[in-house]
């Protein structure tokens, strides 16, 4: 029905490998459990996988601190399981997409082991280093997003590095040219072995100012985080410096000339910046990235102008680009506990989930979100995350939104035949897929039907977007493609709602997606709580 390459208007599936299923008994998910779990995820009608990080790591951050690029942890798996897991998802139909970190590495990367030893060996301008102040303090005012100071004292060299994350997490040095080589090459290795895409970890990071200039300071009423914990100085400074530096396009852009000597890849770009949508924007210009996200629907807003507002907003300044978005992650609150208020129904989980995948873009969904998993409570003595244990009590962390997916009701929720790295909580072990399976009104027949329909809607899919002024709570929306214009409108709340849609007389609405719909006649939307309607127009 179209032109378009796959991953427009594709559905991606995010897998937390530690999570997701435990082959092997040590408690955490492996590259095998993903691979008895394929069928599963091919069944649920989405496009592609992301799979989280599963290199060689000391897991300081849990893979996001890689030592090794082209190897697999053991913790997870070989190298040879990852390509029977490519196998068998492309044989199945499903785009295999793998997280890159390319900002930074873990400090048990050979690179930096050598780079730290001497400020005149081989890798010795690899990372970001400086020299101390006359006081012997750290050379500017940067911060860690994970808390405290950007800067670590290395007494080997005398200087300090600077560390973005974890103080475990050294940033490379993107001004030398050997180290972009070196990171294109680990791409490349991927990209040789058949995956059909990247998922670009805080790729806007990968520079800094050459002269280290300071942040500036900013004002208390504009500390609103995008991603990370409320009170974390972090949100203290405009971040104008230590991230999101204009020579990152060119390095963008030779990545995408990477990129086009295959067939059939794409890149999406996780972007936090002081103007997230502006650098997404930015950032999928040209010959740059495929697509990006933003955490700008991983907040705690939620409104019909709130999502309209950002919508249009990026809709208004991505002339070239085309958008991703996501209201669940591994690294924010689960959205039924975000979004819902304590309301964790079937209703306003396909609700969500249909929301989302019907906005113009291509979308992430995060593992969990199709069975209607709430945030975990994990007590402080369970906590695995150091960004949860830096900031408790006042942010418990992201191991809440990562604890195993329940496969069953039974012992560890069929997850492991050992002690999971996090606890299944007995709300999640009440969702779990086989018993979701035979209950046919469940979140997770309700996402596989509206996934299944959602396929057969070009509009849906490719078409354009334009919003209705509509009263909250109910946001609307038309999609465009060719000849074919769908209505979509949505109930944020739970009480019914009944307002006019002027000019709509005509749509006709459409059943079989799986959701509680609503009603249009004469102009005038009835939807029930949490309900939603798709109509055709003309």
């Amino acid at each position: 029905m179209s032109d378009a390459p796959w991953w427009r208007g594709a559905v991606t599936y995010q897998i937390y490998p530690r999570s997701f299923m435990d082959t092997n008994g040590d408690g955490v998910g492996d590259l095998p459990g993903i691979i008895d779990k394929l069928d599963y995820v091919a069944g649920l009608g989405v496009d592609a996988i992301w799979i989280a990080p599963f290199f060689r790591s000391p897991m300081a951050d849990f893979g996001y601190d890689i030592a090794d690029y082209r190897d697999v942890d053991p913790l997870f798996g070989t190298l040879d399981d990852f390509d029977r897991l490519l196998a068998k998802a492309h044989q199945l139909g499903l785009k295999v997409m793998i997280d890159q970190v390319l900002s930074h590495t873990s400090n048990e990367h050979a690179w930096f082991k050598e780079s730290r030893e001497s400020r005149d060996n081989p890798k010795a301008d690899w990372y970001v280093w400086a020299d101390a102040k006359d006081d012997g303090t750290p050379p500017n005012n940067w911060l860690s997003l994970f808390g405290g100071c950007a800067w670590q004292w290395e007494p080997r060299r005398g200087q300090y590095y600077l560390h973005n994350f974890l103080t475990s997490q050294p940033d490379l040095n993107f001004y030398n040219p050997d180290v972009r080589q070196s990171v294109l090459d680990n791409v490349q290795f991927w990209l040789d072995k058949g995956v059909d895409g990247l998922r670009l970890d805080a790729i806007n990071f990968c520079y800094h100012d050459r002269e280290l200039r300071d942040n500036p300071p900013k004002p208390a009423d504009k500390r609103v985080g995008r991603g990370f914990s409320p009170d974390n100085p972090y949100a203290f400074q405009y971040h104008y410096y230590n991230n999101t530096r204009p020579e990152n396009l060119a390095f963008l852009e030779d990545l995408r000339a990477l990129m086009d000597r295959y067939q059939d890849v794409a890149a999406i770009g996780e972007i936090s910046s002081e103007d997230s949508l502006a650098t997404t924007a930015e950032y999928t210009s040209g010959r740059r990235l495929h697509m990006g996200y933003s955490f700008e629907l991983l907040t705690n807003d939620f409104n019909a102008a709130y999502i309209r507002s950002t919508v249009q907003n990026l809709e208004a300044q991505m002339l070239e680009g085309w958008p991703c978005w996501a209201i669940s992650n591994h690294d924010v609150e689960r959205v039924l506990s975000r979004w819902g208020n304590g309301d964790a129904s079937v209703r306003l989980a396909n609700m969500l989930s249909a929301m989302v995948c019907s906005l113009r873009g291509s979308v992430c969904v995060y593992q969990g979100e199709e069975l209607g998993l709430t945030e975990a409570n994990v007590p402080y003595e369970d906590l695995q995350d150091p960004y949860g244990i830096t900031f408790w009590p006042t942010f418990k962390g992201r191991d809440g939104c990562r604890t195993p997916i329940p496969w069953n009701d039974g012992v560890n929720a069929g997850f492991s035949v050992g002690e999971p790295w996090l606890p299944v909580p007995a709300e999640h072990r009440a969702l779990a897929v086989a018993l979701q399976d035979a209950e046919p009104h469940s979140a997770l027949n309700g996402f596989r039907a509206f996934m299944t329909w959602r396929k057969s809607q070009p509009a849906l899919r490719w078409g354009d977007i334009r919003f209705l002024d509509t009263p909250e709570p109910v946001l609307a929306f038309t999609r465009r493609h060719g000849n074919d214009t769908l209505l979509a409108a949505f109930n944020l709340s739970h009480e019914a709602v009944e307002t006019s849609l002027a000019g709509m007389d005509a749509a006709i609405p459409i059943n079989g997606h799986g959701l509680a719909h609503g009603d249009l006649s004469n102009g005038r939307l009835n939807l029930p709580g949490h309900g939603a309607l798709f109509a055709r127009i003309g």
